[in-house]
């Protein structure tokens, strides 16, 4: 559209009706809303609006959406504008935009992997004209079906193009997804002049950077992004009991309701259950809670019938909750870009939120973790392309036992090569492209160390002395960052690190409860037989163990540090710790006697050989025939036990280990004249095959039921 001042006029006047509709009467644009939303409708631009959450980046695409469906901006003898796309990656915040479109009058549909069976029906709408936005998540971008059947006719219509969390975009951002790489190919597929924006809260200037080159010509604008409503504090508090404690305490002080984070789903766990104790109104929030239970909790939270989500950041992006009161950390993002996001969900609507962060020192263990799941080296990357073809794909099921990689790792690499185009993603599985394709290891280790040093920066933003909102505008890069007058360092604490006695004595006996279930494996991975491995379906009864325990998880809030320090791969090998020692001793005294209780008590104890932690087993094992009165019958003993570390997946892990274990023969003539279970004994279960396989050579050798015993179970 060619427009004068007065036309510009006449278009901003129509936006401010559009936005009075969705926000209210006393609604006005901002200026740099009016500035993208004149660059898209106008002048049919793309755009790029780096702005604090809160700011109204939705207000932009849905005036934006209503100016170009009623043609406020088309030229003479142009057809009406398709469908505005949005690109959303969660379906909390799809659910959200659809209600919210509703308001303002504009007809939004959502297409994802909760509503198959309309996909045929809203596509029939799209072609009618019905549908003024729709919805997709990054995923969609590369389904076989959508991406061959749906994208290339939605992308010739489309009449704006919504890229929201555009920060996904660039592998340089702290919530890099493959994913979002696809929009390439979206965006080669517009007509010209087709408007584009992306939306981002938490992007820095070498993220806005990478983002603005892949839109091509965009205009970017990026504003200030203090959160005037939100008052930053650090506590320093000595162990995780304090923690709780601190929480317990102080939670009916924090104002309205809000969230909770934490880094694991064992600490959401964990702290949902504590609280709940003390008599909060709080429910679990992870990648591990069912669907529907899910958003059962994020409207008991809209809703305020609930203090607190006690969530991972499985929450994270999309929830939208304006007079959400107060954010806590139980533990520290590994990243401050990551930080502000959270935080930025409270405070949006109210005069006031508290956000409060208590790191802990086992969070840098934490992160350590979550790196070590990053882009594999190039030696694994290579087997995998070795085993695709061009003409035959494989499922990733089916790739699963060829490679040794777990499958969310394998996933999210295929990806990554997908969007390299040395591999393509079809019905049925993935097909080599035959493309040449080098392995970025630059790229990689430039990346890497700009993790490394996003995680020490989380650590000087725990330790400063400084006004926090400032340090962390200064790590998006916000040329406005200045003291904001509000946090603990500007303006006093609000808060501070006391705990009641109850309180952290309550704490301390819910951490210190020892005990977790192992569950036995009764079936066998999948693909056994491509591999060379006449395994398959379900493992015999004759040749399973029983449910087993542990003492914790290694990623456990109370537990977990101290079980840390004594099975992780870099653990010096010693006898068992004296307080570990007495928790299995409880753990022994729980699993005699409680409601799932073993049938028959052990008769016998057997260890688990182990080249990295003889010692410590052996006194494990000790420990228990000593105070069990029970006779030690010896180790099992391997020569293929993986010292690596490395997390393989189920059926490399079976590969190597199916029949490695050698029963002794003085111990199997001890187990024939046995007539009861077996303790088996080990250190760490990770995957769970080296017990299960150990046990099952116990079974096999005449032992009449084995009960694993660990002092860990990973995750």
């Amino acid at each position: 559209m060619t427009a004068g001042v007065a036309e510009r006029a006449a278009v901003r006047e129509r936006a401010e009706e559009v936005l009075r509709k969705l926000a209210g009467e006393q609604a006005v644009l901002r200026e740099d809303q009016w500035r993208a939303i004149e660059a898209l409708t106008v002048d049919r631009r793309r755009v790029l609006c780096v702005q604090r959450t809160g700011w109204g980046k939705s207000a932009v695409y849905f005036v934006a959406t209503a100016l170009l469906r009623n043609g406020a901006t088309a030229e003479p003898g142009d057809p009406p504008a398709g469908p505005t796309v949005i690109v959303s990656p969660l379906l909390a915040l799809m659910r959200n935009q659809v209600d919210a479109a509703a308001r303002a009058g504009i007809r939004a549909r959502t297409i994802n992997s909760a509503n198959l069976d309309e996909w045929s029906l809203i596509e029939h709408e799209i072609r009618a004209g019905d549908v003024d936005v729709l919805l997709i998540s990054p995923e969609r971008l590369n389904n076989p079906d959508f991406r061959d059947n749906v994208l290339p006719g939605l992308a010739s219509s489309t009449g704006l193009l919504v890229v929201d969390e555009a920060h996904c975009v660039s592998d340089w951002g702290h919530d890099f997804r493959p994913d979002y790489r696809r929009l390439r190919t979206f965006l080669s597929g517009l007509p010209g002049r087709t408007p584009v924006l992306a939306t981002t809260a938490t992007a820095n200037a070498r993220v806005t950077a990478d983002v603005a080159e892949q839109l091509g010509d965009a205009l970017v604008l990026r504003g200030p992004l203090d959160r005037d409503s939100l008052r930053l504090a650090v506590l320093s508090l000595s162990d995780p009991a304090q923690r709780l404690a601190w929480l317990a305490d102080h939670l009916d002080r924090l104002p309205g309701s809000g969230i909770i984070y934490t880094l694991t789903v064992a600490a959401a766990t964990e702290t949902a259950d504590f609280l709940r104790t003390r008599g909060f109104a709080v429910a679990s929030y992870t990648g591990q809670v069912e669907d529907a239970d899910r958003r059962a909790a994020e409207q008991d939270l809209l809703d305020n019938k609930i203090k607190a989500l006690v969530a991972t950041s499985a929450l994270g992006m999309g929830f939208d909750k304006p007079d959400l009161g107060f954010v806590v950390h139980l533990g520290a993002p590994n990243s401050p870009i990551a930080y502000y996001q959270q935080v930025g969900r409270a405070g949006r609507a109210v005069e006031h939120a508290e956000v409060v962060l208590l790191p802990g020192p086992e969070d840098a263990a934490i992160w350590r973790y979550f790196a070590s799941l990053a882009f594999p080296p190039e030696d694994q990357v290579r087997a995998v392309l070795t085993q695709l073809s061009p003409d035959r794909p494989l499922s990733t099921q089916a790739l699963e036992p060829l490679v040794d990689l777990r499958r969310n790792r394998l996933e999210l690499m295929l990806k990554v090569l997908d969007v390299d185009g040395a591999v393509r993603r079809t019905r049925g599985g993935w097909l080599a492209t035959g493309e040449p394709w080098t392995y970025d290891t630059v790229r990689l280790r430039r990346v890497a160390e700009a993790r490394e040093t996003e995680q020490k920066t989380m650590i000087e933003y725990a330790r400063t002395t400084g006004c926090r909102m400032e340090f962390l505008r200064r790590c998006l890069d916000d040329p406005g960052a200045a003291p904001c007058g509000r946090c603990d360092n500007c303006a006093g604490p609000l808060f501070d690190a006391e705990v009641s006695s109850a309180a952290l004595a309550a704490a301390g006996a819910f951490l210190g409860r020892p005990g977790v279930e192992i569950a036995p494996k009764k079936m066998w991975p999948t693909g056994l037989a491509a591999i060379g491995i006449s395994l398959k379906g379900k493992i015999g009864p004759a040749e399973q163990i029983e449910p087993g325990r542990a003492v914790g998880r290694l990623s456990d809030l109370g537990w977990g540090s101290r079980l840390r320090g004594v099975v992780s791969p870099e653990s010096p090998d010693a006898p068992i710790p004296a307080e570990l020692a007495g928790a299995v001793v409880e753990v022994l005294k729980a699993w005699a006697h409680g409601d799932d209780a073993w049938r028959q008590r052990p008769v016998a104890v057997v260890a688990v050989g182990s080249r990295r932690h003889p010692q410590l087993i052996h006194s494990l094992a000790e420990h228990i025939s000593v105070i069990g009165r029970l006779p030690l019958l010896g180790a099992l003993s391997s020569d293929r036990m993986s010292e690596t570390g490395q997390r393989g997946n189920s059926a490399q892990r079976v590969r190597t280990l199916h029949d490695a274990f050698t029963v002794p023969p003085e111990v199997a003539g001890q187990l024939a004249a046995l007539s009861g279970p077996v303790l088996l004994v080990d250190d760490l279960v990770d995957s769970g095959w080296t017990m299960s396989l150990a046990g099952r050579a116990l079974r096999r050798a005449g032992a009449a039921a084995v009960l694993p015993l660990a002092l860990a179970v990973a995750g």
